[in-house]
C-alpha cells in the first residue's frame, strides 16, 4: 500500500522516487490528449456552448475535432516535453517526501503511519513540495499547450528565454499561490481517499490474486481522483488563468483574453463576467483526466514498487 507500513516491507526513499518517476512518466503520455482540452477549456473566456457567440469550443467531442483539424494530432501532446519533465519531477519528489513523512509521523509520533488523516496531511504536504520544485516546468507546460498558430514559442530553450527576457524570472512562478492553495487538499484528498478506498475494498472484496490488487489500486485511483478534483477544481482553474498571464497575443486566436491583476482580481472579474459556473469550466475533461491519471499513477507506482521489494 503507498504510504509507510511498519507491517509489510517498504521501499527506500530512493526508491520510491524511482517508481515515482516512473509512473509519472507512463501515466503522463496517455493523458496529454485530455490536460490539453482541460487547459483549453479553462483558458477560454466565451462560455463553453454553441449558442456563445465567439466561443471557439463548445464541448468535448467538437474541441477535439476542431483541434485536429486545425492543428493536427500532434497539437493532443504540445508541451509535452515540459509536461514529461513536470510529471518524472513531481512524481518523484511528491512519493518520496509522502513516504518519508509518513514513516517520520509513525515513528516520532503516537499517530498510525496508515491512518487517513496521517495520510491527508503528509499527502498534502509532499505535493507542496513537490510543487514548488516544479512549478517553473508547469508554468512552461501551460503555455505550450495554450498557444495557437503561429506559435510563440518555437522550443522548450525558446521559451525560457523569452519568458525571462521579457517578463523576468517572477514569470517561472505566476500562479504559484493559488497552486499551493489547492494542492493540498487535493493531494492530501487524493490520498486519504485511496487510502479509505483501499481498507475499503479489501473489506468487501479481498483480493486473492496479484491481478485483482492491480486492478483494485487502478478503481481506488480513479474514485480518489474524482472526488478530489471536484472539491478543489475552482483553485486549478485560476492557476491556469494567472500562469497565461503576458502571453496575451499567443491567445488571440481562441477568442477573447482577459488580463489579471492577481488571484483576487482573477476571482472578482470570473464572477462578474462568467458567473459561478466559470470557476467550473472544464470540468468534464478534467474529471476524465483527473480519473485516468490519478489510477494510472497509483497503478504504476505500486506495481513499480512490488517490483522493486
Amino acid at each position: 500500500m503507498v504510504g509507510y507500513d511498519p507491517e509489510a516491507k517498504c521501499v527506500s526513499s530512493v526508491e520510491a522516487a524511482a517508481a515515482g518517476s516512473a509512473s509519472g512518466l507512463v501515466t503522463r503520455v496517455l493523458i496529454s490528449p485530455l490536460d490539453v482540452l482541460k487547459i483549453r477549456f479553462q483558458l477560454q473566456i466565451e462560455q463553453l456552448s454553441s449558442r456563445s457567440p465567439g466561443a471557439k469550443y463548445h464541448g468535448i467531442l467538437q474541441a477535439v475535432q476542431r483541434i485536429f483539424q486545425e492543428e493536427g494530432l500532434v497539437a493532443f501532446w504540445k508541451g509535452h516535453v515540459p509536461a514529461q519533465f513536470l510529471s518524472v519531477g513531481y512524481g518523484a519528489v511528491q512519493f518520496m517526501a509522502f513516504e518519508s513523512l509518513t514513516k517520520l509521523v509513525h515513528n516520532v509520533t503516537s499517530y498510525d503511519g496508515r491512518d487517513s488523516c496521517v495520510h491527508f496531511a503528509c499527502g498534502g504536504l509532499a505535493a507542496c513540495t513537490a510543487t514548488v520544485a516544479v512549478q517553473p516546468v508547469d508554468t512552461l507546460r501551460t503555455r505550450f499547450a495554450a498557444q495557437g498558430e503561429p506559435k510563440i514559442y518555437h522550443s522548450l530553450r525558446h521559451a525560457v528565454a523569452t519568458m525571462y527576457q521579457t517578463e523576468g524570472p517572477r514569470a517561472f512562478y505566476r500562479g504559484l499561490t493559488p497552486t499551493i492553495i489547492a494542492i493540498f487538499p487535493y493531494a492530501g484528498l487524493q490520498f486519504s481517499f485511496y487510502n479509505i478506498l483501499q481498507q475499503f475494498s479489501e473489506w468487501v472484496i479481498p483480493a486473492k490474486k496479484k491481478s485483482q490488487g492491480n486492478i483494485k489500486n487502478l478503481v481506488c485511483g480513479s474514485c480518489a481522483g474524482i472526488i478530489s478534483k471536484t472539491l478543489t477544481y475552482p483553485l486549478d482553474l485560476l492557476k491556469k488563468r494567472l500562469q497565461v498571464g503576458g502571453f496575451e497575443r499567443a491567445r488571440a486566436a481562441f477568442g477573447q483574453v482577459r488580463t489579471y491583476k492577481g488571484l483576487l482580481d482573477c476571482i472578482r472579474q470570473i464572477m462578474l463576467e462568467e458567473g459561478p459556473g466559470g470557476f467550473f469550466k472544464g470540468l468534464s475533461p478534467s474529471l476524465l483526466k483527473a480519473a485516468v491519471s490519478t489510477g494510472l499513477v497509483f497503478f504504476w507506482y505500486e506495481l513499480f514498487c512490488s517490483l522493486l521489494c
